[in-house]
Order: C-alpha cells, then sequence, then structure tokens
C-alpha cells in the first residue's frame, strides 16, 4: 500500500510541475476531474436510492465532522476577514485602498533601509 502512495505522490509532484507552467490547462484538467468526480458520487447515489433529503443530512454531517461545512461555503479568507473586521475590497473607499497601499510601500522601504543596514553590519563583521 505505501509502495502504491508513494508512486502516486511522486506521479502528482511531477504533472504538477509540468502544468504549473500552463495554467489554462492545468485549470481544464482541475475542472474535469472535479466534474468526473462529482458526476460519479451522484451516479452511485442515485443507484442505490438514496433521496434528496437523505442526501443532503448524510452530506452536511460528513462536512461538519471533517471541518469542511464552513470553509467550502464561506471561505477562510472571509471568516478571517470577518473576524478582524475588516471590510471586504468591494465595501472599501479609495482612500482606504490607498493608504493601505502607502502602509506597504512604507514597509517595503524600511525593509530596504534594514537590509542596508544588515550588509553594512555583515561588511563589518567580515572586515574584522
Amino acid at each position: 500500500m505505501k509502495k502504491i502512495l508513494k508512486f502516486f505522490d511522486k506521479l502528482e509532484d511531477k504533472v504538477r510541475g509540468k502544468l504549473s507552467h500552463y495554467p489554462i490547462v492545468y485549470a481544464l484538467f482541475g475542472g474535469i476531474g472535479v466534474v468526473l468526480f462529482w458526476r460519479g458520487v451522484w451516479h452511485i447515489a442515485d443507484d442505490i436510492n438514496i433521496s434528496s433529503i437523505v442526501s443532503i443530512l448524510i452530506g452536511s454531517i460528513i462536512l461538519l465532522v471533517t471541518g469542511v461545512f464552513v470553509s467550502a461555503f464561506i471561505g477562510n479568507r472571509l471568516i478571517i476577514s470577518g473576524l478582524s473586521g475588516e471590510k471586504k475590497l468591494a465595501e472599501k473607499e479609495v482612500n482606504e485602498i490607498k493608504t493601505e497601499e502607502a502602509e506597504l510601500q512604507d514597509l517595503q522601504s524600511t525593509l530596504s533601509r534594514l537590509e542596508k543596514k544588515l550588509d553594512h553590519i555583515d561588511q563589518d563583521i567580515e572586515k574584522r
């Protein structure tokens, strides 16, 4: 079993490495895989005559138990932004966005200055 898992793990790494250079093709393959997977799940449920209500109950229980329910329907970023009190990007005013961009530029310039200081310190240490 470990050999099979190791084989597919290595195969996945190789395929992902190749497809990452072609994002549109990667998205198409991924989309086709997802649709075919869910089509299979749907047909199995039909074949064993699971009703709609039972499907919703079983699916909800599985999603709740695995912790996927909230992240699948809301998303982690939305939860984090809600907890931290952030507004959605669409709700932010232009001034807020410009202020955040300015803050990011200030942080980048501060980091650049710190890098230069560290380089000088490294050079001083190497001279000693």
